[in-house]
């Protein structure tokens, strides 16, 4: 297993990828990325995360590197690093250019892939769930950083997790400036009240996840309705179960909310469901089925 970096157009060892301190991602987080992760050596829903990193870039007026020079170089380092499954980071940032915070100052932007082996949460927290916190840090008003831009400027982010862990939970749920939840620190939520799935609509300030999109087509496909709508913090609490989503963790059974039960605390017969359904869509991805 090894870590490759496609960094200036050459795949280079982890130890040896290096950019420059006047690069703008570096100076002042003044770049858009996307993680994923392989199913049997292929990337999952790479065009819906390229998509994604298109609408990011285009959300901060950052000139996009072409889809096709991306995808290329997501498929030489994945081949370079030879893992058997594997981690995928694409960073786009401004690049560098003489200091200011002027755009314009920018010479052309930079494109980084970063391969890493897989690695994914213990399974203890698909078993018998995971816990979260409801933090006192709000996510970023839509006019200020839009949480639909997944850029580099992360400390949002970041403060709401480490709030969380110092409650000793796995996972933030942030709220936004109205007192609604939207999103974990690196995932979205969803509860499930009477058989229906809810989970919080883009508008109210998120980041419209891959593995959210896919999940609401496998339960829409399952027969199940889901419903994007306001939640508040007591939907959560008094939901029958709750999950989150990500790229990496996939869907993840939330069974504790600061400290409390999700209902019996054990997951829940709908969310075991589309563990389930989601595992199967993994190995179709691997079969290079890609529907």
């Amino acid at each position: 297993m090894s870590t490759r970096v496609y960094i200036d157009g050459r795949v280079v060892p982890g130890e040896a990828a290096v950019i420059s301190v006047f690069d703008r991602g570096f100076l002042y987080g003044d770049s858009v990325y996307e993680v994923a992760r392989t199913s049997g050596g292929l990337p999952v829903d790479l065009e819906r995360h390229l998509a994604r990193l298109e609408r990011s870039a285009a959300g901060i007026f950052l000139p996009m590197v072409p889809r096709a020079e991306v995808a290329s170089a997501v498929a030489r380092t994945l081949e370079a690093a030879g893992n058997q499954e594997s981690y995928l980071r694409l960073v786009v940032t401004r690049g560098q250019g003489e200091l200011g915070l002027d755009p314009a100052l920018a010479e052309r932007p930079a494109l980084v892939v970063i391969v890493r082996p897989l690695h994914l949460p213990p399974a203890v927290l698909y078993d018998e769930g995971a816990t979260v916190a409801l933090v006192a840090v709000r996510r970023n008003l839509r006019l200020a950083v839009d949480p639909a831009v997944k850029s580099g400027n992360y400390l949002n982010n970041i403060m709401a997790l480490a709030e969380a862990k110092r409650a000793g939970a796995y996972e933030s749920i942030m709220g936004n400036a109205e007192g609604y939840l939207v999103e974990g620190s690196s995932s979205n939520i969803f509860v499930v009240t009477a058989g229906q799935l809810r989970t919080p609509p883009l508008a109210d300030g998120l980041l419209e996840g891959i593995t959210r999109g896919r999940v609401i087509e496998i339960a829409a496909g399952a027969g199940l309705r889901v419903v994007e709508e306001h939640l508040l913090p007591d939907d959560l609490r008094r939901a029958d179960e709750a999950f989150i989503t990500s790229s990496v963790r996939g869907v993840m059974p939330v069974v504790g909310v600061d400290g409390a039960t999700v209902a019996d605390g054990r997951p829940g017969r709908v969310t075991r469901n589309l563990m389930a359904r989601y595992a199967e869509f993994l190995v179709r991805v691997a079969t290079g089925d890609k529907h």
